[in-house]
């Protein structure tokens, strides 16, 4: 991928940018993604990261991610990637961001995190969705507005991975069924609160430790929506550490029953890795959905 041409492309991109003379000296490949390539870019006048894709795979997907990257990264409250550049080669397309070197936590990183969280949560809006949609890995997310969380969480978030793994085979009629079950209840289990901006997929690979120790969170999938969608993330592959949940309940404390809506917000996540992985996540699905049959 990255040949001649495509690296005289890059570096001509970030000299306009930065305004000084870029020339790319080394190239390494990092690990982690299972959706994007991802590489360090090492130059004369320091690193940088980028992402790669063939362009027609998943139209726009960095101008959203870049959008997002903004709005989170507008509210000053945790550190967010600064998003350098935004571009096509060829058939490839490409997002640059500054390269932050990781490092091990201070002791003090699962409050700092909950604090910061906490403060990113509390930036709303008038309604649960977004101006435009963006992506969920490599899914669609659909953002339409709605003015109740549940109407949102319904029909643009269980609904539209429900519809998908219909189509693809991998969820039966009774699982659906019970899903319409749930739907009748929801108005009763979720507290009412003001939009959110969430990260959107905040689970433990999509945050870091910046080389002052401090928390950085990345690869969003921003929405306003209801902010226990985000903490309830943070809990589906082990959770993080308690002092985090601690922390944020100290500085924007969740309404009661909060840990017992968990499941019902991860309905969400596991549907889209019954859609992106297959099957073998619908038994957590239904898991769940057990106490509403």
């Amino acid at each position: 991928m990255f040949d001649v041409n495509f690296n005289n492309k890059i570096e001509n991109i970030l000299s306009t940018i930065l305004g000084r003379g870029i020339l790319i000296t080394a190239i390494n490949s990092i690990s982690g993604g299972s959706i994007n390539d991802a590489y360090q870019l090492t130059t004369n006048q320091g690193s940088f990261f980028i992402k790669t894709n063939y362009k027609e795979r998943y139209p726009k997907m960095f101008e959203k991610e870049a959008k997002g990257l903004g709005i989170l990264q507008s509210t000053n409250a945790i550190r967010i990637p600064k998003v350098i550049a935004i571009n096509e080669f060829e058939n490839t397309s490409f997002l640059i961001l500054e390269y932050i070197e990781s490092s091990n936590p201070q002791p003090n990183f699962w409050q700092l995190f909950g604090k910061q969280l906490a403060a990113l949560h509390q930036n709303t809006n008038d309604n649960f969705g977004l101006d435009y949609s963006n992506y969920i890995g490599s899914l669609l997310q659909q953002n339409n507005k709605h003015q109740i969380w549940t109407d949102f969480f319904i029909n643009e978030r269980l609904q539209p991975q429900l519809k998908l793994a219909r189509d693809g085979n991998e969820i039966d009629v009774a699982t659906i069924s019970i899903f319409e079950n749930l739907y009748k209840m929801l108005d009763d289990i979720f507290p009412q609160e003001q939009p959110a901006l969430l990260h959107g997929d905040l689970w433990s690979g999509n945050f870091m430790v910046d080389e002052k120790g401090a928390p950085v969170i990345m690869d969003p999938a921003v929405y306003y929506g209801h902010r226990e969608m985000d903490i309830a993330m943070t809990k589906l592959f082990g959770g993080f550490d308690a002092q985090f949940y601690d922390t944020y309940n100290e500085c924007y404390s969740l309404e009661k029953g909060w840990e017992e809506r968990m499941d019902i917000c991860n309905l969400y996540p596991l549907m889209v890795h019954v859609n992106l992985f297959g099957s073998g996540y619908l038994g957590q699905v239904k898991s769940i959905l057990s106490k509403f049959g």
